[in-house]
C-alpha cells in the first residue's frame, strides 16, 4: 500500500502513519462551540480534515470520522440568559448555520457528530474513574483534575511548570489544591443548565466533554485527533491527562494533527482589530469552492493569510482548471489518482504541492490531452473540487444584470446591430465579466 506520512504533534516529527487497525481507521476532530456563526478559521480546520479523511478513505477500507459539537458552555449560557430561552434554543440556529456553511465548502459531514449534552452519563463515568484513581477531587461542589497526580502533564505541549501555570489562564480559586488544577464539573445555580450527579446539580467542564465523546464513539485508543494549534494547550493537554489517567495504559490518540491559524491581511484575526471574518459573509462574496480552494493553498502547518486579493487569485486558478475540463467535455474521471497530486498529499497532506500537480495536469489538458483531463477530474474528487460542470461554474456567481445584458446582446447580433452588440459587450465587461461567443448565438460568461 502507498504510505502516508503525517507530522505528529506528540512526537514533533513526521513519520509513516500506521493505523492501530488497518481495517478501521478512527479520527476525531474538535468541532465548534455553537453560540454564533462560524468564522473563517473554523473553515480552515474543517477543510484540512476533510482532505485528510477523503485521502484516508482512498487508502483504507473503513474510516470513522467523529466531529463533535459543544452545546453547553458558559458563552452559550450567557446568550440563553440574555434572551430568556433554553440553551437548546440558543444552539439550534448556529448548528444549522454551521452545517449549511460547511456544506457550501463541500466538506463531507462526519460519520458521527456527538453533542456534549448527549454524553452526560459518559462524562460522569470518566470523572468517577478519575476520582477513584486519585487524579481528581471534589471541592465546594466542583470536581477538579489534580495536575500533580499526572507525571506526564505538560509533556504534550512541551511547557515548563511555570509556563503551564501562566498559560492556563485560570482563576486562583481557594478550593483548588494547586492553581493549575482544572475543572471537570462545576455547580449550576437554578438559572443555569445542569444535571444531577454524585456531586450535586451541575454541568461539565469543556475538556472532559471531548474525552467522553471520543471514548464513547472511538474507544480508549484511536488513530488521529486534531484541531487548530490554539487547542494544543490547555485543551488537548488536558484531554490527554484525563483520558490516560482514567484508562491507565491508554495512549488516547496515537497521532495528533494540528493546523496553524489563519491571518487576515497579515494580522491575527480578532474582533478587537476589526478583521474578524464570519464565514457566511465570505461565502456571500465568492463561491464556496473558491473559498475552499483558497484554504488549501497553504500547507496546513503554515499560516494562511486571507485577503480579498488571495480569494480572487484562488478563483482565477479554478477558472483555469475548469477551462481545462471544458476542453474535454466527454472526459470522465480516471479510476486511478494521478501521482502528480497523490504523492504530495501522501507527504504530510501537502496541498500546495497537490495544487501544483493540478496545474501540470491542466497544462496537458489545455494542450489537447484528454487523459490529463480525466486525471484532473479524479484529483478534483479527492480534493473536494470541480463540483460543478464548466458551464455551471462560469455562469455561477455573476452579477444579476449580466444575464439580461447577455441575452440583449444575442438579440442585437441577430439583428446585425453590431454597434449595440459592442456596447453591451463593454457594459458586461464593466461588471467584471467576459462574454465569449459561440456558434448559433451561444455564449459563455466568465468572471475577469
Amino acid at each position: 500500500m502507498t504510505q502516508l506520512t503525517l507530522y505528529n504533534t506528540r512526537t514533533r516529527a513526521k513519520a509513516r502513519f500506521l493505523p492501530l487497525d488497518p481495517d478501521h481507521v478512527r479520527v476525531y476532530l474538535c468541532g465548534p462551540t455553537v453560540y454564533d456563526r462560524a468564522h473563517l478559521g473554523n473553515a480552515r480546520n474543517v477543510v484540512v480534515f476533510d482532505v485528510l479523511v477523503r485521502l484516508l478513505r482512498r487508502l483504507y477500507p473503513r474510516v470513522t470520522y467523529v466531529r463533535n459539537i459543544t452545546d453547553v458552555d458558559d458563552k452559550i449560557n450567557i446568550r440563553a440568559r440574555e434572551r430568556g430561552v433554553s440553551i437548546a434554543e440558543v444552539t439550534e440556529g448556529p448548528i444549522r448555520w454551521y452545517h449549511e456553511d460547511m456544506a457550501a465548502l463541500y466538506a463531507l459531514p462526519p460519520d458521527i457528530e456527538p453533542r456534549a449534552t448527549g454524553h452526560i452519563p459518559e462524562i460522569i463515568n470518566l470523572i468517577e474513574r478519575l476520582i477513584a484513581g486519585g487524579h481528581a477531587y471534589e471541592a465546594e461542589g466542583h470536581v477538579l483534575f489534580s495536575v500533580a497526580s499526572d507525571p506526564d502533564y505538560g509533556k504534550f505541549s512541551g511547557r515548563t511548570p511555570d509556563e503551564l501555570l501562566a498559560g492556563a489562564r485560570v482563576d486562583v480559586a481557594p478550593y483548588k489544591r494547586e492553581p493549575g488544577d482544572f475543572v471537570l464539573w462545576k455547580p449550576s445555580t437554578p438559572d443555569l443548565p445542569g444535571w444531577e450527579c454524585p456531586w450535586g446539580r451541575g454541568r461539565p467542564g469543556w475538556h472532559i466533554e471531548c474525552s467522553a465523546m471520543s471514548w464513547k464513539h472511538l474507544g480508549t485508543d484511536f488513530d488521529i485527533h486534531g484541531g487548530g494549534d490554539d487547542l494544543i494547550f490547555p485543551h488537548h493537554e488536558n484531554e490527554i491527562a484525563q483520558s490516560c489517567c482514567a484508562f491507565p495504559g491508554s495512549r488516547f490518540a496515537n497521532v495528533w494533527v494540528h493546523n496553524r491559524m489563519l491571518l487576515v491581511n497579515g494580522e491575527k484575526m480578532s474582533k478587537s482589530l476589526g478583521n474578524f471574518l464570519v464565514l457566511h459573509d465570505v461565502l456571500a462574496k465568492a463561491p464556496g469552492e473558491a473559498v475552499r480552494f483558497m484554504l488549501m493553498r497553504a500547507h496546513y502547518r503554515s499560516p494562511l493569510d486571507f485577503s480579498d486579493a488571495a480569494l480572487a487569485e484562488a478563483r482565477k486558478e479554478l477558472d483555469r482548471f475548469y477551462r481545462a475540463l471544458e476542453a474535454h467535455p466527454q472526459a470522465g474521471a480516471e479510476e486511478e489518482l494521478p501521482p502528480e497530486v497523490m504523492a504530495p498529499l501522501l507527504d504530510d497532506l501537502n496541498t500546495p504541492g497537490a495544487i501544483a500537480g493540478l496545474h501540470a495536469l491542466a497544462d496537458k489538458a489545455l494542450a489537447g490531452e484528454a487523459a490529463a483531463a480525466r486525471a484532473l477530474r479524479a484529483a478534483g474528487g479527492l480534493l473536494g473540487l470541480f463540483n460543478a460542470s464548466p458551464e455551471e461554474w462560469f455562469r455561477g456567481g455573476l452579477p444579476i444584470e449580466v444575464q439580461a445584458l447577455a441575452e440583449a446582446r444575442v438579440a442585437a447580433r441577430a439583428a446585425r446591430n453590431f454597434a449595440e452588440s459592442d456596447r453591451l459587450r463593454d457594459e458586461i465587461a464593466r461588471l467584471g465579466v467576459v462574454i465569449e461567443d459561440g456558434p448559433g448565438g451561444a455564449y459563455t460568461l466568465r468572471k475577469l
